[in-house]
């Protein structure tokens, strides 16, 4: 069975696709798995990382106004089509997955039109405009979030799986990961990170958060700032007079799955796989949408974690340290919310959402 995936820009993209490959190759052992990228995305620098074959095609994002770059877009759209034309034809894939971005728009359509069986994964409660477009092709679109389905018109089936997420994520306990990260078992363990470049407005927030639950018995913070940002947090940190060993600071977290592990609490973004890891593990959490995300898709993601009673939302615009430390010193003192917040995440949790993904769409090779 050959198969084509496609999904790029960024790692939100990317990283569901690796995860779907991983498994259809549980599945079928002997699969032909092959991605399709552009040269501009992340994935010319993460696929080949995971030894899957990656070929180019050269598409371009629309601008929502009409621009001298517009036209340079539709110029690339067709040099993508025809692209996407000849990968198939030598290919002759028996299915092809898209996971969102402009990059799997070309591929996935010309695939559908030659009439090999496609499907695409959205990650975000407020669906991408290419996977809108494409679900009126593909044969089935797999849903992160069930509120993303009222978004899709076409006559795609849809199936609300979660989002898929590494297998990793789920192989450590808390008492392991604890032990592993040197931090005091007793202690409530607050994870905060703001995303790979880290978050300066939770930055500022937690800084103030910090100095007020610095030296605290009851509980312990793992903050990783982000690399571009930590020289600047720990002179600020120095300069207010420090920290207790209670509060852990860091750049960059390498070893995020046995940090999820130990969390009690989160304070994060709202990406799409940042809260599904999240939700697997069942950590309750204070989460800061990116005000920039486009069609502002985090709120919307983080709006439907908070529905379910598995977190707060706080608006980028209006978090500060009080507002951060409100929220904590809250539920430090009410446990019982903490673990409803806890259960309430557990139940959002698919931990099984790539296998499930991954059965599903080898299935359709099978109609």
């Amino acid at each position: 069975m050959k198969v084509i995936l496609s999904g790029g820009g960024t790692g939100g993209h990317i990283y569901p696709a690796l995860t779907i490959a991983d498994q259809i190759k549980k599945l079928q052992p002997d699969a032909e798995i092959s991605f399709v990228g552009t040269r501009q995305g992340l994935e010319k620098d993460i696929i080949p990382r995971y030894g899957y074959k990656l070929q180019f095609i050269e598409v371009a994002g629309f601008k929502r106004s009409l621009s001298l770059d517009t036209l340079r877009s539709a110029a690339k759209l067709f040099a993508g089509l025809y692209d996407a034309y000849k990968i198939i034809s030598n290919e002759k894939p028996d299915l092809v997955i898209g996971t969102g971005g402009y990059v799997c728009g070309p591929i996935v359509f010309m695939a559908a039109l030659k009439g090999i069986p496609c499907c695409i994964q959205e990650q975000n409660a407020m669906p991408g405009v290419t996977n809108k477009i494409l679900s009126r092709y593909v044969r089935k679109v797999f849903l992160g979030y069930k509120e993303g389905g009222k978004y899709f018109h076409g006559k795609a089936e849809l199936e609300y799986t979660g989002n898929p997420i590494r297998s990793e994520i789920l192989q450590h306990t808390r008492e392991e990961a604890v032990k592993e990260l040197g931090l005091d078992p007793a202690k409530k363990t607050i994870l905060v990170s703001g995303g790979s470049r880290g978050a300066r407005t939770i930055n500022n927030a937690m800084l103030e958060a910090e100095l007020a639950l610095s030296g605290r018995a009851e509980v312990q913070v793992l903050h990783a700032t982000g690399d571009v940002n930590y020289d600047a947090y720990m002179a600020e940190i120095k300069k207010r007079g420090g920290v207790a060993d209670n509060i852990i600071i860091k750049p960059y977290l390498h070893n995020m799955p046995v940090a999820l592990a130990a969390a009690d609490l989160a304070v994060f973004r709202a990406g799409a796989i940042g809260l599904a890891e999240l939700m697997a593990k069942g950590v309750p959490s204070l989460l800061v949408p990116y005000p920039y995300a486009t069609a502002n898709h985090q709120e919307f993601n983080a709006r439907a974690v908070e529905a379910q009673g598995a977190a707060k939302v706080i608006l980028d615009k209006d978090l500060t340290g009080d507002t951060v430390l409100e929220f904590i010193e809250h539920l430090l003192v009410h446990e019982e919310e903490l673990q409803q917040m806890h259960a309430a995440a557990q139940k959002l949790g698919r931990p099984q959402a790539a296998e499930v993904i991954a059965k599903e769409a080898v299935a359709l090779t099978k109609q």
